[in-house]
């Protein structure tokens, strides 16, 4: 039996900076040498528009994952990071979740946090975080010109932007989602 193709073509970054946080992903989906789709859309909002989240990895896993997060949110709605640890303890204990293969950037307008199948939820030591295929370079560019640039959409962008210009699995249709504090 022939391995299945290994679907790639999601970057993700997560800049916040002033008084703004803003998540901007990608639109690629690939699978191997093949581009399946090139609008998908790994933003979303989550909590009425309160929390905004971007996911990379499998879309089925995410959108299950994305409705366990709003699930947490509902329980604890002030209480960001508690969701997040709710949700990991979930994915990593549950037998069905376990095996759901994606990663989140989730973020509100005072915290934001990487989480995932492994049980992890962390705070970011920098105002900047990416995951994905293309992920390091838009997280190395938004390094770049955070010092330089004063506005985050502005900084999510053009790394959004860079990541794209290197790495075949990303696209420059994005998705961005913004939120202010």
């Amino acid at each position: 039996m022939s391995k299945p193709e290994q679907w790639h073509g999601t970057t993700i970054v997560c800049v916040r900076k002033g008084n703004k946080v803003v998540i901007a992903g990608d639109g690629q989906v690939s699978a191997g040498p093949t581009i399946l789709k090139g609008n998908a859309r790994k933003v979303r909002q989550l909590a009425g528009g309160s929390v905004i989240v971007g996911f990379a990895g499998a879309t089925a896993d995410a959108f299950a994952l994305f409705e366990r997060l709003e699930q947490k949110l509902e329980r604890f709605p002030t209480q960001l990071g508690r969701a997040c640890v709710e949700l990991a303890k979930d994915w990593r204990t549950d037998r069905a979740l376990r095996r759901l293969d994606a990663m989140l950037i989730v973020a509100d307008r005072k915290e934001t946090f990487l989480v995932t199948g492994a049980g992890d939820v962390l705070d970011p030591e920098h105002a900047v975080v990416a995951v994905g295929s293309g992920g390091n370079f838009a997280l190395a560019a938004a390094r770049a010109l955070y010092p330089h640039v004063s506005d985050a959409e502005a900084i999510a962008r053009e790394a959004m932007a860079i990541a794209a210009d290197i790495c075949v699995y990303t696209n420059g249709k994005l998705t961005v989602e913004t939120l202010e504090a």
